[in-house]
């Protein structure tokens, strides 16, 4: 099994989704590949998460 470079679906930038990924997702029992590159996957995941605050206590201390 090789590297594969694939295009991320909300930038359009090309990234290399590699043997050890590939590896882990086959473990994990994932059946398709990446569609977003890491920096998007990371924004997606902010967006998701209110922003990336989880568990902080921003404004609300005192």
């Amino acid at each position: 099994m090789a590297d594969k470079v694939l295009k991320c679906k909300d930038c359009g930038a090309e990234f290399v989704f590699t043997e050890n990924e590939q590896a882990f997702y086959r473990e994990k029992g994932f059946e398709n590949e990446p569609q977003r590159c890491v920096p998007c996957r990371k924004a997606k995941k902010a967006q998701r998460n209110g922003g990336g605050n989880y568990g902080s206590y921003g404004d609300r201390r005192r």
